[in-house]
Parts: structure tokens; C-alpha cells; sequence
């Protein structure tokens, strides 16, 4: 049976479930962190000075008296020229540590005063989304909800409705799930399952003539049980905010939402807005679901992340340093999204692609509904979709304790980037990236039998284009339904000869 928490009035208790007393949940130590922030700035400057006259000597001692012997004086000039490169980067050319003026003015509201809601002055209603598979409980009860309380202060527990949706996670953690419940003051909706129904989700017809459940269709699913709520209240929200388990700080989701494409008035514009996600200190997680502003695939996952092709803009505001990257689609861990697309008589929700074998994302899709449901207007013919690389977020605590380091060195990689893109082949070729809604088109499909004795084939048909084919790829991946221990919960189905 599930179990739900309904809205109500829980308050804080004196210790919290995270470790830290009600007030430090409050002051978030701002002042110690911007301390400890400059002081280590101020020695890793003066560390790396030291460390490259040190080594600069040493090179002048090697190949100074050994090498210029045979003739090559020019490689301790390059070592010593690469070194010196490497270091005036870090210290004086880093991609994206100069906060632009809405992100500084909001960090310092936040620091300089202690009042609930400080980082939502002006009220914004925010609904917040996350689905969680949490075994261990290690996210309900670590960082990930510490972040998640703090954030909910910082919003104003008054403009939040928060709504958690987990499955699976056994009794651990749903125990974890249970106690940070007791300290989420907002209005919430937290649901806890032993595992989701598979009754209602839709089956295909696979080669062989297996019926099976398709990993997208179940993912949306679980993505949308977050939403429900949203069919159910009255409010009207400004903002949604949909989380995965990820290590954030709280202050860079308050940027995402409210300065994202901000204008002169600071006011931020957009559908939907991405942080970035790592899986290490150097590698773009998300590359499934993102697409640059004409649907390409990305390059290789490390700064600038995009490729040339096309008309490259993308890559080419990743180089500018600008907040706002347009792209097509994107995902990142942290997504704010315009909520009126998600309210109202005909809300967008996450979805699959409708074709067999053709899989994309539901985190690409999502966005390919959204820009079909804004209303034509000038503004609708961008994507209103943006990736902001100065808020990033990590899967675990030590890489997102580097990315504020590795940052520093990135403008060193464009033409590595580039050139090693090239090299391999990428981005891919996608035959419908180019594709327009309700276009007709020939193209060869995979038509599966009728289940009285005639077999599924591949036949060259006319079909009707839809608003996503720069999300997908060719293949197909259905759930597992009885898993064995150990036992990926996916896998993959074969695709039948002469698909192409």
C-alpha cells in the first residue's frame, strides 16, 4: 500500500534530521563559506606560483644543461611556456566564476540577512518535483535533503508545494523518506510505493512477437506521479523546479530559477532552464537528453561541450560565457521550468515517442511539447530553452566539491574539444533532426504482427513527422519485469534488419 502525506503544519524540531540545529539550517554559515572561499583562492594563487618557479627551475637545471647539449633548448621553453599558459588560465582567464550582477545581488541577499523566504522576494509560487530511488536512504537523509530543507526556507515555505515520489527503495529508505517528512514545513504531497503498478502502461509488440513495456514509457510514468498534484490544487504557480538525486547548493537552484536570460530588471526569461550535471569533476553527465539550438547531439562530454556543426550556436555561447546557452533541449539534474505549461486545461507531461524503435528521452520530449505549445509569437520561434553552466551539480559530494576548481582550467580545452569531436565522428547523424511537425514522409518502420498468425515486418510507409525527431536515435530498451538479483532493470532489444 502506498503511503502519502497529505499537506499539514509539521514544525522543525530542535535538532534536525540532518545533523544541524534550527538555526544553522537559517544562517547556512555564509560568512565562514565566503571566508573559507577567499582564503583558499589566496593560497591556490600562491601555490601554483610557487609551484611554477619551482619547476621552471627544475626544467632549467634538466634540460638546460642536458638537452640544449643535444640541440632541443626549445623544449624547456615549451614546458615552461605550457606551464606558465596552464597557470595565468586558473588564476586570471577561468570559464565561469564572474557571477553576473542578478546572481551576486542574490547571493548577497541571502548572506546578508536571515529571514524566511529571502531568496523570493517577490513571492513567486514554486512547485517543486523530484522522484527518488533511494535504497541506502543516503539521499533522504544526507546532503540531498539537507539542500532541499534549506532551499524551501530560502523560497518561503508559504510560496513552496513540494512533491516527492519514490518507489522501490525498500524499507530503508522509505524509514528516510518518512523522517525528513516530519521536517518539511510547505505544503507537500509525499508518496512512498513498494513499486510501481505496471497494469496501466502501455505495451508494444516486439520481433518474436513478445509484448513488452518500453523503459521510456515506465520512466515517464514516474516522472509524471511527481506532477499529479499539480491536477489536483488551486494554485497557480510561477515556477516548477524538478530535482533529481543530486548534489546541490541552494543558492545556485535560487539562481536557475530567478536569473536564468535575466533582463535589465533582473527578471528571467524562459521555458525551461537546466542546471549542468557531473558524473566527475571534468564529465557532462545529460548527454541523452540534450540537443543544441538546431538539435544537434553534443560533442564529447567536457568543455565547451557542443560541436561546430551547423551554425554552432551553442558552442559558440558556452565561449562567450554566456548564463543562458540556447539549446533545444536539456536536462542536467535540476530543470526550472515556465509552469503554466505544466497547468491549465491542457498541460504538458512526459511521454514517449510513439514509435516502436525510435527512442528519446522523456527529458527531451518534454521540451519539444512545451515549444509546440507556446503561442506563436516572435518569441516562439526560439526554443526558450537554455542551459546555464554557472550552476552545476554533481552524484556525489567529492566531485561537486571540484567543479569550482576544474572550472578554472576549461578555457584551455575549446580546440582539444574540437579537434578530438572530429575525430570520432560526432555529433552523430540523426536523418530526422530537420524534420517538421505534420510533415509527411517516407521512411521504413517496423509494423508489428496482428496477433492472429502474421508476423511483425519492416515495410517502406508514409508517416506523419512529429515535434521530436531531433530527440531520438535508433533502438529500443523495455523493462525488466522479473528481475533477477543483480539483474539490470533494462535492456535492450535488437532492431530489426533494414530499419535504417
Amino acid at each position: 500500500m502506498p503511503a502519502s502525506v497529505e499537506s499539514d503544519g509539521y514544525e522543525l524540531d530542535s535538532e534536525s534530521l540532518l545533523g544541524r540545529r534550527k538555526r544553522d539550517l537559517r544562517g547556512f554559515e555564509w560568512r565562514h563559506h565566503t571566508f573559507a572561499l577567499r582564503w583558499t583562492r589566496k593560497t591556490l594563487t600562491a601555490l601554483l606560483t610557487r609551484v611554477f618557479l619551482i619547476l621552471a627551475q627544475a626544467l632549467g637545471v634538466l634540460f638546460g644543461l642536458r638537452i640544449r647539449r643535444r640541440g632541443f633548448f626549445f623544449v624547456q621553453t615549451l614546458l615552461s611556456g605550457l606551464l606558465f599558459l596552464i597557470c595565468l588560465t586558473a588564476l586570471f582567464w577561468p570559464s565561469y566564476t564572474h557571477l553576473p550582477p542578478c546572481y551576486q545581488t542574490l547571493r548577497n541577499q541571502v548572506q546578508r540577512s536571515g529571514y524566511q523566504g529571502r531568496g523570493n522576494i517577490e513571492n513567486k509560487k514554486v512547485f517543486i518535483a523530484a522522484v527518488l530511488y533511494d535504497p541506502q536512504g543516503e539521499f533522504a537523509s544526507g546532503k540531498w535533503g539537507q539542500a532541499l530543507l534549506q532551499l524551501i526556507e530560502l523560497l518561503g515555505e508559504q510560496n513552496v508545494f513540494l512533491s516527492i515520489y519514490e518507489n522501490n527503495s525498500g524499507r530503508e529508505g522509505e524509514n528516510s523518506l518518512h523522517a525528513l517528512t516530519d521536517h518539511v514545513r510547505c505544503d507537500k504531497s509525499i508518496v512512498s510505493e513498494p513499486g510501481l503498478s505496471l497494469r496501466g502502461l502501455p505495451r508494444v509488440t516486439i520481433p518474436g512477437e513478445e509484448t513488452r513495456i518500453r523503459r521510456i514509457d515506465y520512466l515517464a510514468e514516474v516522472r509524471n506521479r511527481a506532477l499529479q498534484p499539480l491536477q489536483n490544487g488551486n494554485t497557480t504557480y510561477d515556477k516548477l523546479l524538478y530535482l533529481n538525486d543530486i548534489i546541490f547548493d541552494p543558492v545556485e537552484a535560487l539562481q536557475l530559477l530567478f536569473c536564468t536570460n535575466a533582463d535589465a530588471n533582473g527578471v528571467a526569461h524562459y521555458r525551461a532552464a537546466c542546471a549542468m550535471d557531473f558524473s566527475n569533476a571534468f564529465k557532462f553527465y545529460d548527454t541523452y537528453a540534450t540537443r543544441d539550438l538546431q538539435g544537434y547531439g553534443i560533442g564529447l562530454p567536457f568543455y565547451p561541450w557542443f560541436t561546430t556543426a551547423g551554425r554552432g550556436q551553442s558552442r559558440q555561447d558556452v565561449l562567450e560565457g554566456r548564463d543562458a546557452v540556447r539549446v533545444r533541449s536539456c536536462w542536467g539534474g535540476m530543470v526550472a521550468f515556465d509552469a503554466r505549461f505544466f497547468q491549465g486545461l491542457n498541460p504538458v507531461r512526459f511521454r514517449a515517442d510513439s514509435e516502436i524503435f525510435w527512442d528519446a528521452s522523456e527529458c527531451c520530449i518534454i521540451h519539444a511539447d512545451i515549444q509546440s505549445a507556446a503561442p506563436v509569437s516572435e518569441e516562439s520561434k526560439v526554443s526558450g530553452s537554455y542551459i546555464n553552466p554557472f550552476v552545476r551539480v554533481a552524484y556525489d559530494e567529492k566531485s561537486h566539491s571540484w567543479l569550482w576548481i576544474t572550472r578554472r582550467f576549461e578555457r584551455l580545452y575549446p580546440f582539444i574539444h574540437n579537434a578530438l569531436n572530429h575525430l570520432v565522428g560526432l555529433p552523430r547523424y540523426n536523418p530526422r533532426r530537420t524534420e517538421v511537425f505534420g510533415q509527411k514522409v517516407m521512411d521504413t518502420v517496423w509494423v508489428p504482427g496482428d496477433g492472429e498468425g502474421q508476423q511483425g515486418e519492416v515495410r517502406t510507409t508514409q508517416r506523419e513527422a512529429g515535434n521530436d525527431g531531433f530527440c531520438g536515435r535508433r533502438g529500443l530498451e523495455v523493462l525488466v519485469e522479473e528481475r533477477m538479483p543483480g539483474q539490470d532493470g533494462f535492456e535492450a532489444i535488437r532492431v530489426p534488419a533494414g530499419l535504417v
